[in-house]
């Protein structure tokens, strides 16, 4: 556990950028720093691998006080990960990855067979490995800062706003890639970022800083979007802070039917028979094609470019109420459309039954705080 008690960073010239700020960071867990710019994520991330040094209180690191520890075998015991990777651009990629164990006295056929490794965990083709870091992609490169920080195994892992440079889809990759891993090997993870979006997907707990290096409010993602603890975090939160509390619901109860559901070759007798004014067609293995209104599919005739796109499915028991709605919402039909893990279509919901669904977990979920206050 990492416990950061009463610290605070005052520069020479009088700036506070972190104020009396006490912490308790969970082992194995991801612990998100966020906020506005100025707030003091970066300082406070800095600190615990002393790049920056607390001018008042203490931080423990499995109850030792980080200041006993030579500064060089702190931060060799923590794997660092910033913006733009931060690769050294004159070595290959197995070689940055290998950096740290050489550094630890590892023979080069030992670190580079350990970088190897960590190729393949973290996503990248080893066929990479001879490559310099101006040849590979944003995201390859961050897999790479990932890997590296990796390489010695630490038990604690600080990343500095690690995906912020890159665009919004390999973004995502990148955080499914880290929650991938972070469940393969249980690391103590300290995040910064100022997406809150981010923030709520990967934190087990989220710290919410205002500017001054205020600690707002230290929760769980869903008791931060359930019960924000003043305006502040309440508008950082964002208007939309109740559909992203949806993405801790999950579908796997959502009753489905296949009633609007016809294959490509399907009958006249069984256009008819489907008694929806949408119907969702879908190919000969079952996955979806797309929408048509009931009157203008033609047995026989249905052609999958005359359909509306049935956009993106959900899968019930792995995605989330969130996803589900977000699925109907986007429907021409008001119809979300569920999939195996296959792709193939086990259902469809209406969105009106999505929203009973949130209704009753609204309820569920005041029930069980009623239960713990009482």
């Amino acid at each position: 556990m990492i416990r950061i008690e009463s610290v605070t960073k005052r520069y020479p010239d009088g700036t506070v950028a972190v104020d009396r700020l006490s912490l308790e960071i969970p082992d194995r867990s991801i612990t998100v720093l966020v906020g506005p710019s100025g707030c003091g994520k970066t300082t406070t991330l800095r600190m615990i691998n002393r790049m920056v040094e607390p001018s008042e209180g203490t931080i423990l690191l499995d109850g030792e006080d980080i200041q006993r520890r030579p500064v060089t075998t702190l931060r060799r015991s923590m794997g660092y990960v910033i913006q733009n990777a931060g690769l050294f651009q004159h070595r290959t990629i197995i070689d940055n990855i290998a950096t740290v164990p050489r550094l630890l006295g590892w023979g080069k056929r030992k670190a580079r067979a350990r970088a190897a490794e960590l190729m393949e965990r973290v996503g990248l083709d080893t066929a990479l490995a001879q490559r310099y870091p101006y040849q590979l992609s944003g995201g390859q490169q961050q897999r790479v800062g990932v890997a590296r920080a990796l390489a010695a195994d630490p038990p604690v892992l600080l990343m500095d706003e690690p995906f912020s440079a890159v665009d919004p889809v390999v973004r995502k990759g990148l955080q499914d890639e880290l929650l991938r891993i972070q469940d393969e090997l249980g690391k103590t993870i300290v995040f910064v970022t100022h997406d809150i979006d981010e923030a709520i997907k990967l934190g087990t707990m989220v710290a919410v800083m205002r500017e001054g290096g205020h600690l707002a409010q230290y929760a769980p993602p869903a008791e931060l979007l359930s019960s924000p603890a003043d305006a502040f975090v309440e508008d950082f939160l964002g208007a939309d802070r109740g559909i992203r509390r949806l993405s801790f619901f999950p579908s796997a109860g959502l009753p489905l039917t296949s009633g609007p559901v016809i294959p490509a070759d399907a009958t006249a007798e069984r256009i008819a028979a489907a008694d929806a004014p949408w119907l969702l067609v879908t190919d000969a293995e079952g996955k979806p094609l797309g929408w048509g209104e009931r009157g203008d599919l033609t047995a026989g005739d249905i052609r999958p470019d005359r359909l509306v796109p049935h956009g993106r499915p959900f899968v019930p028991g792995t995605d989330s109420l969130r996803a589900a709605l977000d699925c109907a919402v986007l429907s021409p039909a008001g119809w979300a459309v569920a999939v195996d893990d296959a792709g193939r279509v086990t259902g469809v919901v209406a969105q009106a039954t999505i929203g009973e669904a949130i209704r009753s977990a609204h309820a569920a979920g005041h029930a069980d705080v009623a239960e713990v206050a009482s």
